[in-house]
């Protein structure tokens, strides 16, 4: 059975160095690679994590990244193009829209 098409939503709140926020990346580069459409969003403490070099490398590959605007704003950390900076309506819409919608705490 062919996944390519089919939309996934990832949500990853923990901490970019816990086991979780790395796990979350390795799913959504299995599922970039089956054809999926990926929709990640950053939340609570994986904010800062919209840095990190193997989730900007997924954006380039395809990954349509979010990060809480919110979250962002409380850590001091710049509104810029790393990732698309929104609020929990964004969220709502992607589990509504998506094949699949999994979270990684």
């Amino acid at each position: 059975m062919s996944l390519r098409g089919k939309k996934l939503g990832i949500l990853i709140s923990c901490t970019p160095d816990e086991a979780n926020f790395a796990h979350g990346l390795h799913v959504a580069e299995a599922a970039l690679a089956q054809g999926v459409d990926v929709y990640l969003y950053c939340i609570d403490e994986a904010v800062p994590g919209i840095s990190n070099t193997r989730l900007q490398k997924l954006k380039r590959g395809g990954l349509k990244l979010y990060a809480c605007a919110f979250g962002a704003n409380r850590r001091n950390l710049p509104l810029d193009d790393k990732a698309v900076f929104a609020g929990l309506t964004v969220v709502s819409d992607l589990i509504a829209a998506t094949d699949k919608f999994i979270a990684f705490n």
